[in-house]
């Protein structure tokens, strides 16, 4: 896996966690990914359109990537953001996202027919380790949200797995723009009647709102969805999910950094630990162990044009 785009990635997905707090206090959730999603819907769409970017997909393609993007976008985005405004902190949330791995690795092989190597399971079991450590290190420091507010994100998590495999079953390629910009329509009709539905469509005339949503379409969209499909393409589900255990501990680096959010000894432990687990499951490979997986013909292409 190139380190460069691996690390690009990291503070690319990281940067949704901080966007969705710095866009938490000016507007609601929907508010704010509505209008995340609408303009770059449509700007997508006409290039789609341009570009014939849907010749020769069944009906039945173009309604599995709406699913898949329902799920990858639309569920994950909107369970992060409201556990954001109902109280848990960037860090948490990302931390929460963090357990992704262990359940997409226990996954992969009944449903996609892909191993996982001792090595990547031990690789697997620190990151588990060092989740667990910034998760104490963040309780302590205190927080204001309900109990049930914590199983928000993690409904999100496992949206986002499913849409993972639902992808990696598929046969058929799809052209990345045009997966992309059927991720992006599915996700501005969700937001939009979402937003309407509930009165809260109109946007607010703060600075703060439209600079985080151009935060959110450029680091978070381009940078972090696309990059999560363009490695998952490249290197397997394991090793790009492994990653993931990287989230918590940069938003909480990020988070003490831009909103003085809490970040002592146990966290830094935490980061240590969860770099520690994906340069053990990003050796395995390179040491000679069997490759944790490979993804399925036409499998994971959603997005990988999202570099071009």
């Amino acid at each position: 896996m190139n380190a460069l785009l691996s690390a690009a990635f990291v503070i690319c997905w990281s940067s949704g966690f901080i966007g969705a707090k710095l866009g938490a206090g000016s507007a609601s959730a929907v508010t704010l990914l509505m209008w995340r999603f609408l303009p770059l819907a449509l700007v997508l769409l006409a290039v789609a359109l341009a570009r014939a970017s849907w010749r020769g997909l069944a009906p039945r393609d173009v309604a599995r990537q709406v699913v898949i993007g329902a799920l990858s976008q639309s569920g994950y985005l909107l369970t992060v953001y409201w556990a954001i405004q109902l109280g848990v902190s960037s860090g948490t949330t990302a931390l929460i996202d963090g357990v992704q791995p262990l359940v997409a690795g226990a996954l992969a092989g009944p449903l996609l027919h892909q191993y996982v190597t001792r090595r990547q399971w031990l690789g697997l079991g620190l990151g588990v380790a060092g989740v667990a450590v910034v998760t104490s290190a963040d309780a302590a420091s205190g927080g204001h949200a309900a109990w049930w507010a914590y199983a928000v994100p993690f409904l999100g998590m496992l949206s986002l797995v499913a849409a993972t495999f639902l992808e990696g079953r598929s046969r058929t390629k799809v052209a990345p723009e045009a997966a992309l910009t059927t991720h992006c329509l599915t996700s501005a009709v969700v937001f939009t009647a979402l937003a309407v539905g509930s009165g809260a469509a109109v946007p607010p005339a703060e600075p703060a709102f439209w600079i985080a949503t151009a935060w959110l379409v450029v680091l978070a969209t381009f940078g972090g969805y696309g990059l999560y499909w363009i490695i998952l393409s490249r290197s397997g589900v394991t090793q790009v999910n492994t990653l993931m255990f990287l989230m918590a501990p940069v938003t909480a680096v990020w988070g003490a950094l831009m909103f003085g959010e809490p970040f002592g000894v146990r966290t830094a432990l935490g980061l240590a630990v969860a770099l520690a687990a994906v340069l053990v499951v990003r050796g395995g490979t390179d040491s000679g162990d069997r490759p944790a997986e490979r993804v399925p013909e036409g499998a994971a292409k959603a997005v990988t044009g999202a570099r071009r």
